[in-house]
């Protein structure tokens, strides 16, 4: 027999109004059910859309489009028996550790011995027991996020939401809480029936979950479903494990398009790139670093993304905007889970410093559209001289207030490495004075 559902989420969107009066589509159909026993991990990078979906499951907002369903009811408000675990902890610094747990069952006016009783049970649970009486400033970072879990789990929810819990904690610290809950959800100790996952962690997706759903960018999508059915506990070096670990990988770094019909069209990474393209923070510095290390033995000019995402000890987050800028500007190739350094990527990983200054800007104004549309504006203008004003008033014809600011920011940094023009921070303006 079926385990019973616990959560449906049918063709669900999500918009928000922009200033010009139109809408940014964040989340685009997206379904999921959760059955009871589950661990479902939302996987894909920042602005994905994945810890807003989080926030429509708890009731916190209201979709644009879709509907929730929770035990058969349509989500309207905070349902009794959801819970989430914060990425900041989002404890009361004035509270001790019983008090900031006992919160939730204080709003629900229980008996004062049952709050007791059922508080001390969860400290004990998650660990702290001894601590009840600390403040959290008193804390080490994993045990402020063990009195999240302790407050998230008192209250007895059906579904734990979980958004990005370890990422703010060091690495044995994240290994560490990472194990016990996985051991208390195997021994049956937790009161929950199923859990949601966000995070941009493979490798703690593959360990944790039952279903992962990869999504894409811009809009919010899900691209994949891959049902994860390692035994527990599961071992990282397993091959089938890092096998997994290598298909989202995979996944995750397939072109992909915007999506105008169906949500997994596939075709190039960098559609209509033009001088409305968003631009990630990636540095130039970032860059040389990756193509250094894929240059360097043992790669050689080809490296496994998981292998070299370990090495580095890089996120998709961290690693994924740097190794698709290099995609962007010819110096790499992303393909299968691996990147392989083209010829531009080679000469500059072996080039001296001024030599690598004049690979980058060639590359630059060949593929960067809005780079060359800088140097263009300056080289036919009399002065060598145009307003920062200029170029934002362009780009928000294509992309919001903030993103125009970040991607003109991006340019100016890449263009002062390469040296194809200056920018006079003071008074906001882009010259050719400094290049030769």
């Amino acid at each position: 027999m079926n385990a019973p559902a616990l959560l449906q989420v049918n063709e669900v969107s999500k918009s928000f109004p922009k200033p010009d009066g139109h809408e940014l589509l964040v989340l685009q159909g997206v379904n999921l059910q959760l059955v009871e026993g589950q661990i479902v991990g939302l996987l894909g990078r920042s602005g994905s859309g994945k810890s807003t979906l989080l926030r429509l499951i708890a009731g916190l907002a209201d979709p644009s489009g879709g509907e929730l369903q929770y035990l058969g009811r349509p989500v309207s408000g905070p349902a009794a028996g959801i819970s989430m675990v914060f990425q900041s902890f989002a404890l009361f610094p004035w509270l001790t550790v019983f008090e900031n747990v006992a919160l939730g069952l204080e709003a629900q006016r229980l008996p004062r011995g049952e709050i007791r009783t059922r508080t001390l049970a969860a400290i004990d649970l998650i660990g702290l027991d001894g601590f009840e009486s600390a403040y959290p400033r008193e804390l080490s970072g994993g045990m402020r996020q063990r009195v999240g879990f302790a407050r998230a789990l008192v209250v007895h929810p059906n579904i734990l939401l979980m958004d990005e819990p370890f990422s703010a904690l060091d690495i044995l610290t994240a290994e560490t809480l990472r194990t016990d809950f996985l051991d208390l959800w195997s021994e049956g100790r937790m009161p929950i029936k199923g859990v949601i996952l966000v995070t941009h962690n493979i490798e703690e997706a593959v360990l944790m979950c039952d279903r992962i759903l990869v999504f894409g960018s811009n809009p919010g999508r899900v691209l994949s479903e891959i049902a994860v059915t390692l035994p527990q506990p599961r071992d990282r070096l397993d091959p089938a494990f890092r096998e997994l670990v290598e298909r989202i990988y995979v996944e995750m770094t397939a072109r992909t398009s915007t999506p105008s019909g169906a949500a997994s069209a596939r075709t190039e990474l960098f559609p209509g790139l033009g001088i409305g393209t968003m631009l990630p923070r990636v540095s130039s510095n970032e860059l040389a670093g990756l193509l250094e290390a894929v240059a360097a033995a043992p790669f050689s000019g080809k490296a496994d993304l998981p292998k070299i995402a370990s090495d580095l000890q890089m996120e998709i987050d961290e690693l994924f905007p740097v190794a698709e800028t290099l995609q962007m500007l010819r110096f790499a190739e992303l393909e299968g889970g691996d990147i392989k350094l083209t010829e531009a990527g080679t000469a500059f990983a072996s080039s001296a410093p001024d030599e690598r200054k004049r690979v980058f800007a060639r590359q630059l104004l060949n593929f960067v559209p809005l780079a060359a549309h800088v140097r263009r504006v300056l080289d036919e203008r009399t002065s060598h001289i145009a307003r920062r004003s200029r170029f934002i008033d362009e780009l928000e014809d294509f992309m919001s207030e903030d993103s125009a600011e970040q991607t003109l920011s991006v340019i100016v940094s890449w263009g002062r490495y390469a040296e194809i023009f200056a920018y006079e921070d003071e008074n906001e303006r882009f010259t050719l004075e400094n290049p030769a």
